[in-house]
């Protein structure tokens, strides 16, 4: 064999090799962009859920609900003056 053939024969696996590697480079970046859209969507809907969340607890942690709780379903009421004690420390 000679010189030329054996570099002809290198240079060839040589741009096989890196067609090959292209095609799987570029196979694993749409896997990966495709994760991530699905991660960013995900990402998404638990940011809305959040808030949702957020405003159901500013809902049930307001006063006036919590005093209306107490006062329907709880029986409790304000003290009346003279059933107030108060203790030194």
């Amino acid at each position: 064999m000679t010189l030329g053939r054996i570099l002809f024969g290198l240079m060839l696996a040589a741009v096989l090799g890196s067609a090959i590697a292209l095609v799987y480079a570029r196979h694993q970046n749409r896997q990966l962009f495709f994760q991530m859209e699905k991660l960013n969507a995900e990402r998404d809907e638990l940011n809305i859920e959040w808030g949702q969340l957020q405003l159901e607890q500013s809902t049930w942690a307001d006063a006036h609900r919590i005093e209306q709780v107490a006062t329907s379903e709880l029986g409790m009421r304000f003290p009346k003056p003279q059933e107030i004690v108060v203790i030194a420390p």
